[in-house]
């Protein structure tokens, strides 16, 4: 099938340059600013160096500021292991007790983690962090929009990832959320039984005795859970995301190149500051022009890490399972991939979020494109996401399926 792009001037671009301008810029962001930690001067500089990019193929870019407090997202984590560390303590002594604290770790776990909520942030120092809005108007009446989304910093280093991999880190984090909830069901039953209902037993002292030993056991994944990540040292991201800023960059610098614009369809690139805490970029943009945004229809596709080709996925859900993106906008970007030669399936975050996440919850379409190993691969998070790593191939692929999907929108609208 042909791609709605045919109609693109092919004598007046060059996608294996424009992959080379990709490649290179991503390198050069990673080598001369290095990681770019949420809220982080060095987030602020390689925004800076796309935008000036950006205006070259733009007809207004703009830059906002908001505040991050960029702890906040994983501040939870010292917090709920205590939590858990006490609990087991009480579960011998005072049982009422240990459930309370088991559930006061569940809070911010929830919130903060799954939830994305800015529940801790009062408790941490803010940070200025800024969000990168470049947009090709269309050449007569502004009758809808597409926005292509990629976020600008990287993660602060996970440990447990980058010394046991995927794999490896799951053992420890799957058992001490599970340790967690044992816990606290454990305390509740206790408090029940032994105080409530006074029964007094040989034989419940030993089943209680025994679920305590149980209990500590947890202690260990715990303690671990602790090592889950750095809180200095942030990760030299060239896959996640600086590919996703680049295949989005890439849409706006081959339609200029081509000298195409669409006559009623606005093409914007917004590059996210601090996604890494917890989606604050994208929140803070969904928040302020949250107005304009549904004033004229508005589409929204967040890319993400494009790297590993055999993961590539149009997101179904996200924000941890409990959010599901639009229909329209989900088949407009399969049929764009379509259209690529690619059959791209749906696929789900069941733990984390990407920034379409942000729109979704405010009633705006959108949807979530990536191409990554959702184990996760040992690079994700860690020291070993460099420029060395990225496959052209795939930053490629990704460029092509975000052009397509930007002029099937303008020639079809949605389904």
């Amino acid at each position: 099938m042909k791609t709605t792009f045919e109609k693109i001037d092919k004598t007046k671009i060059n996608i294996e340059e424009t992959v080379e301008y990709m490649v290179k810029k991503i390198t050069d962001i990673c080598e001369k600013i290095g990681p770019r930690a949420p809220g982080s001067p060095q987030e602020f500089e390689a925004q800076k160096t796309m935008a000036a990019d950006l205006e070259k193929w733009s007809d207004d870019v703009k830059i906002e500021n908001f505040t991050v407090h960029r702890q906040a997202f994983m501040g939870f984590i010292p917090f709920t292991v205590s939590m858990a560390i006490l609990a087991t303590v009480f579960f011998f002594a005072k049982p009422i007790v240990g459930f309370i604290l088991t559930v006061l770790g569940f809070i911010p776990l929830i919130l903060e983690f799954l939830m994305y909520k800015r529940f801790l942030d009062p408790l941490f120092k803010g940070h200025p962090s800024h969000n990168v809005i470049a947009t090709r108007k269309a050449s007569g009446e502004t009758k809808r929009r597409i926005i292509f989304i990629g976020h600008s910093d990287s993660q602060y280093e996970w440990i447990l990832n980058y010394k046991l991999g995927g794999t490896g880190m799951k053992l420890f984090l799957i058992p001490a959320v599970v340790g967690l909830v044992v816990c606290c069901i454990a305390n509740l039953v206790k408090f029940i039984v032994m105080d409530i209902n006074s029964v007094n037993t040989e034989a419940a002292n030993t089943f209680f005795f025994v679920v305590g030993i149980i209990l500590c056991v947890f202690v260990v994944p715990y303690i671990g859970f602790l090592f889950f990540q750095s809180y200095t040292k942030s990760v030299p991201g060239a896959n996640d995301n600086l590919s996703g800023c680049l295949a989005s960059m890439a849409v706006l610098k081959l339609m200029a190149e081509s000298d195409v614009r669409f006559e009623n369809t606005d093409v914007q690139v917004l590059l996210t500051g601090s996604e890494e805490a917890g989606l604050r970029g994208a929140k803070a943009y969904a928040e302020t022009h949250e107005k304009e945004l549904k004033e004229i229809e508005t589409v929204v596709v967040a890319c993400d890490t494009m790297r590993d080709l055999e993961y590539m996925a149009v997101y179904d859900r996200d924000l941890s399972g409990t959010l599901q993106h639009d229909k329209q906008v989900k088949q407009l970007v399969k049929k764009a991939a379509s259209n690529c030669g690619l059959d791209v399936p749906y696929a789900s975050i069941y733990l984390g979020a990407c920034d379409a996440a942000a729109f979704t919850q405010k009633g705006i379409k959108s949807t979530g494109f990536a191409a990554m190993d959702p184990t996760p691969p040992r690079y994700y998070h860690t020291r070993l996401d460099s420029p060395e790593l990225l496959v052209p191939e795939a930053l490629k692929i990704g460029a092509e399926v975000l052009l397509e999907t930007a002029c099937l929108y303008d020639s079809e609208g949605l389904q």
